[in-house]
């Protein structure tokens, strides 16, 4: 449509719209507790494997946790991330002549002895060339020198000496053809003493870029893995973990795959040991290997032998119970529920164990004590469902969104959002939908009036550059489009986030406002024009739902599967009944699109037909059609009844904008041409002619504002 002639107040307007496209989420969407809600209050979501293992960890005071080394380490690759970053490090600290020497000295271009490099360089140095040589018990006493240093002299590689010595007498252990079992396992203890050590020398604050002090962790591991202490070596992977290593979570990994492929007898007596029972929990209850529905026969395997070991066990009895919730037996799960403590996923658990024996009540009791149980910051992470949806899962807003489904069955439809707008972004489309839907809007009104002021504005730099609005944002331009909906056009503007909104919301109620008020029907007309102008231009700012029809949320350009809303398990009457009085007027997607040309079509009808601007009015609203059955219903109208113009064979294309400042003279022309035709033959009574063509505008004038003043009466 052309706009070179419509006035400079759109025109400004206009201008005010940000430039740049939209970006969208993508196909996959966030999980919708709503969407299913039996599914949901039946379902115990998968936990967090990374989540459960660091339960099992332990801190160490003054060991800082991982910065740097938080890669995944791949054996056997001399190009790694980890080779590249020790020999940047090894040259941290170094004079541009001392990096030179160390660079010889590692290709064995010259001897220890013949370099200046203070003593600490050169011994650790040697000891790391003799050791990548194979010639470990030489590499040991290069690494003993270091550490026998005054602690001043040996700051830049007393934890690099330690952590490499440990290395060097567990390779001694294995290759020794001269060590006896004795010496064997002499030496395996010496290597445990120095990673021990390793750690020490990290917190005392010996320089450790390398972060030897958590590898060390694992290092120690596994020499109590080989001596056959599994519940150690679970541990101590547990704490690395626990400190950022990726290495010590796929080391745990690595762990259970060797317990999967276990005789059933030597594993359930591992599963005897606490720390091998947790760890296989862990891996169970989160679902590590499993297909959604099915378990893997090494996965079935570990739940036998799990649950065979661990009757009468009392520890870990909240897991335990999860998983048996989860593999469908619920008679274990309560049984092991009764000595599961007061932990969150203990409520959690007896919440649905409540609602599968029909008690709501003590469901909403459960759900309320597991909400307070789970700490804030609990977080299992992501997980995908096996509809296809994803969910960030911190259990404590779950927990909330359970509880909410059960307050909405119970007619608490405030408390349900609520409870539900405390995820804030997690569950945000569920609060959505009763924000919008279920609540009044003086309901929601007040809650957003009393608990969400409005946050800063986002500046037009966060805008071009797509910066998402705060839930908080969000929520109150949801009241302020459905304010507009609602036609309260003059407490709208002020919920919107920024001041070009603002102008726009008000300069939309205005225009409403004054069609309705305007006692001169051009007048009007304009005013309904330019207002389903500004709904055809602006609609999903101004008037879009957030979820369906039009979906806010996903900037318009992904709408959600719907299904019919009708009472049934957890929906109930009273809900069905507010969701349809709160129902977009159409109910189809883009409704705003209709109100455009429904406004269109108010302007039209207060038009002379015989005026450009009905011709032009027409125009625009075929442009703006919402399918090829209206944008020919409103071309058909014109073709019967407006007049001729030259630029209809580009009709809802090629649109000016209407005129209607020279509609007003059709009026008179309107009415009088059928008098004037039949009078034609009279001319030598023209005057008297003219001066009844004044009486009969004046009485048109006259019966057009008594008509309005009549209609305006209550």
């Amino acid at each position: 449509m052309s706009i070179r002639n419509w006035p400079r107040h759109l025109l400004a307007i206009s201008l005010c719209l940000p430039l740049g496209s939209a970006i969208a989420c993508g196909p996959d969407f966030p999980l919708r507790l709503l969407g299913d809600r039996t599914q949901t209050l039946g379902e115990m979501p998968e936990g967090s494997f990374l989540f459960e293992v660091n339960r099992l960890g332990k801190t160490i005071a003054g060991l800082k946790p991982a910065e740097r080394m938080t890669q995944v380490y791949v054996y056997g690759s001399g190009d790694d991330f980890y080779v590249q970053a020790r020999n940047t490090d090894e040259q941290v600290g170094l004079s541009d002549a001392q990096r030179a020497q160390v660079a010889q000295l590692r290709t064995q271009q010259v001897q220890a002895d013949g370099v200046s490099l203070p003593p600490e360089l050169s011994l650790y140095t040697t000891g790391a060339v003799a050791f990548n040589a194979g010639e470990h018990a030489v590499a040991a006493e290069y690494f003993r020198k270091v550490l026998a240093l005054p602690a001043d002299q040996r700051a830049l590689r007393s934890t690099w000496a330690a952590y490499s010595l440990g290395r060097a007498l567990f390779a001694i252990s294995q290759e020794a053809n001269d060590l006896d079992d004795a010496g064997r396992r002499e030496a395996l203890q010496q290597a445990r003493q120095v990673f021990v050590l390793t750690r020490q020398l990290s917190i005392e604050g010996f320089s450790d870029p390398q972060e030897l002090g958590i590898a060390s962790l694992g290092e120690e591991a596994r020499l109590v893995r080989l001596a056959g202490d599994w519940n150690t070596a679970v541990e101590l992977y547990a704490t690395q973990s626990l400190q950022g290593s990726q290495v010590g979570l796929s080391s745990l990994k690595q762990l259970l795959q060797e317990l999967s492929a276990m005789p059933e007898e030597p594993l359930r007596e591992l599963l005897k040991g606490k720390a091998v029972q947790q760890l296989v929990t862990a891996a169970l209850i989160s679902h590590v290997g499993w297909s959604y529905g099915e378990h893997p026969p090494s996965e079935q395997k570990l739940i036998k032998a799990l649950t065979g070991s661990t009757v009468g066990s009392l520890d870990n009895a909240d897991r335990l119970a999860a998983l048996n919730y989860q593999i469908g037996d619920y008679a274990t799960a309560k049984a092991l529920l009764e000595h599961a403590g007061d932990s969150g996923l203990a409520w959690w658990l007896r919440a649905k164990m409540a609602l599968r024996e029909g008690d709501k009540a003590a469901a909403a009791s459960a759900y309320a004590k597991a909400a307070k149980a789970f700490p804030q910051n609990e977080d299992w992470g992501y997980r995908s469902t096996s509809s296809g949806d994803y969910e960030t899962l911190k259990p404590g807003c779950r927990v909330d969104g359970e509880s909410a489904l059960l307050a909405l069955e119970r007619g608490d439809y405030l408390q349900a959002f609520e409870q539900l707008y405390r995820s804030q972004d997690l569950y945000w489309e569920d609060a959505a939908v009763v924000a919008e839907r279920v609540l009044t809007v003086d309901e929601l009104k007040q809650f957003v009036d009393r608990q969400v002021p409005a946050p800063t504005p986002l500046t037009q730099q966060d805008r071009d550059r797509h910066q998402p609005l705060s839930v908080a944002a969000r929520l109150r331009e949801l009241l302020g489009r459905r304010l507009l909906r609602e036609e309260r056009y003059d407490e709208a503007p002020a919920y919107f986030d920024n001041p070009e909104l603002q102008a726009k919301a008000r300069a939309y109620g205005q225009l409403r406002q004054d069609a309705e008020s305007r006692w001169w029907p051009t007048r009007r007309a304009a005013d309904y024009f330019n207002a389903a102008w500004m709904a055809r231009e602006w609609g999903m700012e101004l008037l879009g739902y957030e979820m369906a029809p039009d979906y806010v949320t996903f900037d318009g350009n992904y709408s959600l599967e719907r299904t019919e809303l009708k009472v049934g398990p957890l929906i109930t009457e009273g809900e069905v009944q507010r969701q349809l009085a709160s129902a977009a007027r159409p109910d189809e997607r883009f409704h705003y699109r209709y109100v455009a040309t429904g406004l269109a079509s108010k302007a039209a009808d207060l038009l002379p037909h015989s005026s450009q601007a009905f011709a032009a009015v027409l125009c625009a609203a075929a442009g703006w059609g919402t399918s090829l059955e209206e944008e020919s219903a409103f071309y058909q109208r014109y073709v019967k009844e407006g007049p001729y113009v030259e630029w209809a064979v580009n009709f809802g294309h090629q649109c000016p904008y209407p005129d209607f400042q020279n509609a007003d003279k059709r009026y008179v022309t309107q009415v009088l041409e059928p008098v004037r035709s039949a009078l034609r033959p009279y001319k030598p009574y023209k005057k008297w002619l003219q001066m009844g063509s004044v009486v009969v505008f004046t009485a048109l004038a006259l019966w057009l504002i008594n008509r309005h003043k009549r209609k305006a009466r209550p």
